[in-house]
């Protein structure tokens, strides 16, 4: 069905009835019921592809994220779909895999228009051109050709330091997770972190080497390792850990994911927890409470992370102006029995 037969039937004009489509509130109520009548009488269906490039927008906005199966952006996801289901628009996920010379497909659909924002889940940027630093697509932004970026969690290159973004206080959370070990009477704590590059943890390594000059201990030798975020990773630093002449008494992982690796590790070896060694990790993903044994972790609010960021960049591309500054949402440690003084 055709908008020519709609308006046949209601016994309107063409114009009327693309009127109503688009601004019904512009359209007496009389005509309103003719031509919503007509539409469920011949079955008509407005085309949205049509209807948005018209527009000059697509209802669309991308979600880029470095790993799908990643529990906690689970969370993060289901606020992100909420208020995009309330704001009318869909979301087309895009995974990175950590690669870095992805500027082809993410490149030609912002260009093109197929989105109408990006939201970036503490991913690198899948739009750097091959040549290094300065060749960023998204440096394009303010010309706008590119539409309105805005990061959920943190931001992970230096590139992307100047977009918005929504994210608990990093240095701060980390730093309370410490404190917590060193409050259990911990002297010998040891960190596992990202890549020695990433700025997805290094908030975090400054926050628990913050937490240990404030209450007078030594980083030691050898206690912080790379974990690559990841089981497999955070499990050979664990190993890297437990051959240490002066073994740590308790563990701070960047990460729940990575904390679970270590806590495999630690059993494999024949240890305890926590009355060998305490585990505490960072986000609390939906695993962290049924782990053996549950674990004491720093908890950010996925959900609330996720409606912040759509929240913002729908407001960005309504054409508002949003800023720059990350909006600091609170974190909260989580106590459970990972985490106990140590033996004597």
């Amino acid at each position: 069905m055709s908008i020519k037969q709609v308006a046949k039937e209601a016994g309107v004009s063409i114009a009327t009835v693309s009127r109503y489509l688009n601004s019904p509130e512009h359209v007496r109520e009389k005509t309103r019921l003719k031509v919503q009548e007509a539409i469920d009488k011949t079955g008509f269906s407005r085309n949205a592809l049509a209807r948005n490039f018209r527009r000059g927008k697509t209802s669309l906005v991308m979600v880029v994220l470095s790993a799908v199966g990643d529990p906690f952006f689970s969370g993060v996801m289901r606020g992100i779909w909420r208020v995009a289901r309330r704001e009318g628009y869909s979301i087309l996920i895009s995974e990175t895999q950590f690669n870095t010379t992805g500027f082809n497909e993410y490149a030609d659909m912002v260009f093109s228009k197929q989105a109408d924002g990006i939201i970036l889940l503490a991913s690198i940027s899948p739009f750097m051109r091959d040549g290094g630093a300065g060749s960023s697509a998204l440096e394009r932004r303010a010309d706008g050709t590119v539409p309105p970026v805005v990061i959920g969690c943190e931001t992970v290159t230096p590139e992307l330091s100047h977009f918005p973004s929504v994210r608990v206080d990093n240095i701060g959370a980390a730093r309370e997770a410490a404190g917590h070990l060193i409050d259990l009477g911990h002297k010998r704590i040891a960190f596992i972190s990202g890549a020695h590059d990433s700025l997805l943890t290094s908030d975090r390594e400054r926050g628990y080497r913050a937490a240990m000059e404030d209450a007078g201990l030594p980083v030691a030798e050898g206690w912080v390792q790379e974990g690559q975020l990841s089981i497999d990773g955070a499990r050979r630093a664990t190993r890297e850990l437990l051959a240490l002449e002066s073994r740590p008494s308790a563990i701070f992982c960047a990460t729940d994911e990575m904390a679970l690796g270590a806590m495999h590790e630690i059993r494999a070896h024949g240890l305890e927890i926590p009355g060998d060694i305490s585990i505490i990790g960072f986000d609390d993903m939906r695993y962290a409470a049924t782990a053996s044994p549950p674990l004491t972790t720093i908890a950010q609010p996925a959900e609330e992370i996720g409606e912040h960021t759509m929240e913002r960049l729908c407001r960005a591309m309504r054409g508002d102006d949003i800023g720059a500054e990350p909006e600091v949402v609170p974190h909260r440690l989580v106590l459970r029995s990972s985490t106990a003084p140590p033996r004597e």
